[in-house]
């Protein structure tokens, strides 16, 4: 995931040809006066179940266009371009604010990159998150990745040219990047980071068919990473997004960490966490390979996902070993072969996503907790499209300055992203105002 592919999420569009400081690197972007969406006042909250209640009927709908950038370094190959027309409304109430947003899509990308295998080969691996493509351009496969929608507003007024920017004003490319002693670094990848340690970004992060079937939306924030000397070694390509909880270690490093305990978080401390492990097996020569298997199986069932209930109530069993055959031992001495069944675990032979019945899902569904579940969300395909409903709180119990306050009913500057099946290619609509209506 991966830790550093998800560094990719939020890319936009621009290149820098010239030395890079954290002062002076500000994203070009569209530019011009902010469409706004006019915030009813409600005395009656909408119920978060991704049924409209007819009180929305009060909210006006504003029209927007989110659109995947070309940041022509071929990251969103395959994406460019693309267009997901949307509508979002909102309410507010003495406690919370509301939205609601809804598109068309034909596809409601379930499930999310499924265990598959391949009987040749004799391994296990997940579909590809996003589309791929042949050297000549060719679609080979389409992607089982994820459907995403993200809001992002600033802290407190903090970030420079977020007024006028929004979500371009932290976001970063570099393609190519001139390092410290002058040399030109081919990177061509990109990562949203503020450019002050005191400007911060707050970004509300919805997995439609992965997060948001616990009824929630993440809660992160986007800091600065580290400063310019952590950028500048690393040609640029360094991660500002954390998320909520999480504080910069004093001294500095990369890893942030929990103010609880002052260590870094486990990978499943909060949230939906990876049904993937690494395990090996000795050859015959005795040299050891290591491969990737999933974390935990339950034989017979097929699943999006499985929930933690099923790790606890024993539902969900471990994967302890695997041979050079793809066979999988379990905690309990039960084997699975893949091989006396292959078409149930195989992946779709052509373009597809018609992967095998048996195939093993990709995650691990369990509550955000604590900084992370300020936000409530619901979503619901209809089979033509997405309808979101969230609901979060106007002031959230934030002491770390990682949450915006929306308690003064000040007009706020905001963007949006939609991803379609993709856990990185994304439409970006940026230049949105909300207004609370007195």
């Amino acid at each position: 995931m991966k830790s550093y592919s998800l560094l990719y999420v939020f890319l936009v569009v621009t290149v820098f040809l010239a030395y890079c400081t954290k002062s002076d690197q500000v994203v070009s972007s569209p530019t011009g006066s902010l469409s706004t969406l006019n915030a009813y006042k409600t005395a009656t909250a909408p119920v978060i179940d991704g049924n409209v209640d007819a009180i929305w009927t009060n909210a006006t709908a504003l029209s927007v266009t989110p659109t995947v950038p070309n940041p022509g370094n071929g990251l969103f190959m395959g994406y460019c371009g693309e267009q997901y027309p949307a509508t979002i409304q909102s309410m507010y109430d003495a406690n919370n604010v509301y939205f609601l947003v809804k598109w068309d899509d034909s596809t409601s990308a379930t499930p999310i990159q499924p265990w598959v295998f391949d009987a040749v080969a004799h391994t296990w691996s997940q579909r590809a998150n996003a589309r791929t493509f042949d050297v000549n351009g060719n679609l080979t496969k389409l992607s089982m990745g994820l459907d995403q929608l993200a809001f992002q507003w600033d802290i407190n007024n903090s970030t420079q040219n977020f007024a006028t920017q929004t979500c371009y004003a932290s976001c970063h490319l570099f393609t190519p990047y001139r390092n410290y002693a002058g040399v030109f670094q081919a990177n061509a990848s990109g990562n949203h980071y503020t450019n002050g340690s005191n400007e911060k970004v707050d970004l509300w992060w919805a997995k439609l068919n992965r997060d948001v079937l616990a009824g929630q939306m993440d809660d992160w924030y986007i800091d600065d990473g580290g400063g310019q000397s952590y950028y500048d070694t690393l040609g640029g390509n360094a991660n500002g997004r954390h998320a909520n909880g999480q504080i910069k270690p004093t001294p500095f490093s990369t890893t942030y960490i929990l103010p609880s305990t002052k260590k870094a978080p486990a990978s499943n401390y909060s949230g939906p966490y990876s049904n993937s492990q690494t395990l090996a097996y000795t050859l015959a020569s005795g040299k050891s390979v290591s491969v990737k298997v999933p974390l935990y199986v339950e034989s017979g069932t097929t699943k999006p996902y499985y929930p933690a209930s099923d790790i606890t109530g024993g539902t969900a069993i471990k994967v302890t070993a695997v041979d050079s055959m793809g066979v999988l031992t379990l905690a309990n001495g039960q084997t699975i072969d893949p091989n006396a069944d292959a078409a149930s675990y195989a992946d779709d032979p052509g373009v597809g996503r018609n992967v095998g019945s048996k195939c093993f899902p990709s995650f691990i569904l369990q509550p955000f907790i604590n900084e992370r579940a300020n936000i409530k969300a619901s979503a619901v395909y209809t089979g033509s499209g997405w309808v979101v409903e969230i609901q979060r709180p106007l002031k959230t119990g934030d002491v770390l300055k990682q949450d915006v306050d929306f308690t003064d009913l000040t007009d706020r500057a905001f963007g949006i992203a939609i991803w379609n099946t993709s856990n990185y290619q994304h439409g970006i609509q940026p230049n949105l105002l909300l207004h609370f209506q007195q």
